[in-house]
């Protein structure tokens, strides 16, 4: 099943054309690495299947973004940013409570009985790899957790909304090790039942988790494939000498 079809992308910020004739086709209940130096147009693609950029009073775009099969731009934004949900590089917890920092999104969907809230947070944290760290003390600040923690507990939030598809700019550029592998290892898991696009700088992690892989350079698409083919046999040379290390 196709999640995303793209075609024809092209994202201008004023006069800087930040994507550039981008084709493309995501699957749904896969992880799609999407990797590429700095300035290369990733995060503004990221940011293109939610529709954030488009709070930029500069945002300019010709093409389609076609999401399930209907053109995402026809959508309201905020239906758009509930299916698609957006974890940032940096955690970002409420100034609340663990719990209610997870249930803040399903509280503002209309749910006001507790018990479906609490249920909606012990399952989202279950699936972020948290609850058995949080489950005595819900009720304590966000910001007494740890930067692996609080990256979790915003995975939790995006979950428990029930999104289709899970948006992760650099999740892990700010994390330990430890806490590096325990958000690869709730990925793996996710994409069981959620479409997963991860933009990282850690090519070794984009081998790790990434089911297909694209490359980005200078606001192009270079190529797309399956993450072993991308990281053993790419078509293109530019991909090879990004992923050997020769430039980025």
């Amino acid at each position: 099943m196709v999640e995303f079809l793209i075609k024809d992308l092209n994202i201008w910020f004023g006069q800087i054309h930040a994507m550039k004739n981008v084709n493309m086709e995501i699957g749904s209940k896969q992880i799609l690495s999407v990797i590429g130096p700095a300035n290369s147009g990733k995060t503004t693609f990221l940011r293109m299947l939610n529709r954030l950029n488009e709070l930029n009073d500069n945002f300019r775009m010709t093409g389609e973004v076609l999401f399930g099969g209907r053109d995402i731009v026809e959508m309201d934004p905020e239906t758009v940013r509930k299916k698609i949900g957006m974890v940032f590089a940096l955690p970002l917890p409420l100034p609340m409570s663990i719990f209610d920092n997870v249930a803040y999104g399903v509280k503002v969907s209309g749910v006001r009985n507790r018990k479906l809230q609490a249920a909606a947070v012990e399952k989202a944290l279950k699936q972020a790899y948290l609850w058995d760290e949080v489950k005595d003390r819900l009720d304590t600040s966000a910001f007494k957790l740890s930067g692996g923690q609080q990256q979790r507990l915003c995975i939790a939030r995006t979950l428990a909304v029930e999104p289709r598809v899970i948006l992760f700019d650099e999740p892990c550029s700010g994390l330990d090790p430890i806490s590096t592998a325990k958000v690869e290892e709730a990925m793996l898991v996710l994409k069981k039942d959620y479409t997963i696009i991860l933009v990282t700088n850690n090519v070794k992690q984009a081998a790790r988790v990434g089911d297909r892989t694209a490359f980005f350079l200078s606001s192009e698409l270079v190529e797309m494939d399956g993450t072993d083919k991308i990281f053993t046999a790419p078509r293109d040379k530019r991909t090879d000498d990004y992923i050997r290390g020769k430039f980025g």
